[in-house]
């Protein structure tokens, strides 16, 4: 049996698996890109973003419709080092040794095997670390829509630990896909990091004890499902947990190879020779409209930001807290009416101003873009003094607010 998922589903392919009690291997494949071609609303690339386009795969071993053990494309022994942590299990694992077993499909496995031999860990430890390999396999499976699959007949892996039945794991995880989606655009996959934007805020809002433990958690260092499996908790309980600190600004979530360069780049952005300076954050996926932009505003004297891809600007926003916002509304992956009516729900950019960009001269536009807590509307092309204007009279507006605002609390 062998396909591609957008011809039949990962589920469906499990079902058709428990129901013939196959015994033998599911391999599948999937190339993944952050920056796709705008995505379905269930397509893989909307809600589970990969690093960057890279194959990625998954295999999974059955006896007879159950599953014995499953491995993503990860050849080392990272994910066995995680679980072992949350045991307190103190053992350098030796990647050198995987080698020496007999296929690296099932390394880990074999690898588990032996640590359980030389009594390093309990029978109930391990069959506990392979369900749990078994569900984040199956998370990313069933948050997976494009790819091609094989499942081979074959003689069962031994020896055998333990065996889990198919349809009640699919009903646990259906659910929880479900629930992850809800969590999008702020928590995008399990392999995104957390680091602390805004310490001074958490402080001031948060019980000290939660402070550190977000501080001890959250060092760009520690992916969401790294933390999962020190805390021997699914990843949907450990991004619910996370997701309002997220939806404030006060954490931010990351990729790995990001992590650094987002570093340097806030850094930069948030010197303190510019901290004078109003900041101005445009996002369009027209390079020359950004371009256009930045250069009329910086000229007057704003820092300008312009950003081009939809998600990166809300992995971002948080922490560059801009005093306003241009969005074009026709965007690929994200729309600007979908980025507005996401910040408008933040506490942070509740009033700050936000136009929308577009080519567009319609009546519902206008509307549709006042309904989803937009500020004004500016269309393209425009010039320098139009634009000048309009920034103008909403930061003068909304500083204006700020210091009502703040008078108002002295009074009281």
């Amino acid at each position: 049996m062998q396909g591609n998922l957008n011809e039949i589903d990962i589920r469906s392919i499990l079902q058709l698996i428990e129901l013939g009690q196959r015994t033998g291997q599911l391999f599948v494949e999937a190339c993944s890109s952050h920056k796709s071609s705008k995505p379905s609303v269930d397509d893989t690339a909307r809600y589970y973003p990969a690093n960057n386009s890279k194959q990625q795969s998954w295999l999974i071993f059955f006896v007879n419709g159950q599953i014995i053990y499953a491995t993503n494309g990860d050849r080392g022994l990272s994910r066995l080092n995680d679980y072992l942590r949350h045991y307190q299990v103190k053992i350098q694992l030796d990647e050198q040794k995987l080698a020496s077993f007999g296929t690296l499909n099932t390394a880990e496995y074999d690898y588990l095997w032996m640590l359980l031999e030389q009594n390093t860990i309990e029978p109930k430890q391990a069959r506990n670390i392979i369900h749990c390999l078994v569900h984040e396999t199956l998370f990313d499976l069933l948050n997976l829509h494009q790819g091609s699959f094989i499942f081979e007949l074959d003689s069962a892996i031994t020896p055998q630990l333990t065996t889990l039945e198919i349809a009640p794991l699919l009903t646990k995880i259906v659910k929880q896909v479900q629930q992850w989606k809800q969590l999008y655009p702020y928590i995008q996959s399990p392999e995104q990091f957390p680091v602390l934007a805004d310490i001074v805020k958490l402080r001031s809002s948060l019980p000290q004890v939660t402070v550190n433990k977000l501080q001890h958690w959250a060092d760009g260092k520690t992916s969401l499902r790294q933390l999962a499996r020190y805390l021997n908790q699914d990843i949907i309980t450990v991004a619910k947990a996370i997701h309002p600190y997220v939806q404030q600004g006060w954490v931010q979530l990351v990729y790995s190879e990001t992590t650094s360069s987002l570093t340097d780049k806030q850094d930069q952005i948030l010197s303190p020779e510019q901290t004078t300076k109003r900041r101005i954050l445009c996002i369009d996926d027209a390079t020359s409209i950004c371009t256009s932009i930045e250069t009329i505003l910086k000229t007057e004297g704003y820092e300008a930001i312009a950003l081009t891809n939809p998600l990166e600007a809300l992995s971002l926003i948080f922490q560059l807290k801009p005093d306003l916002i241009f969005c074009d509304i026709v965007m690929p992956e994200l729309n600007g009416y979908e980025i507005c009516a996401m910040l408008r729900h933040s506490q942070a950019f509740r009033f700050v101003p936000i136009i929308m960009l577009t080519g567009k001269e319609g009546f519902l536009d206008r509307v549709r873009a006042k309904i989803v807590g937009a500020t004004d509307y500016l269309t393209k092309p425009f010039g320098n003094t139009e634009l000048v204007i309009l920034v103008e009279k909403y930061l003068n507006s909304s500083q204006n607010r700020a210091l009502k605002h703040t008078q108002h609390l002295l009074i009281r």
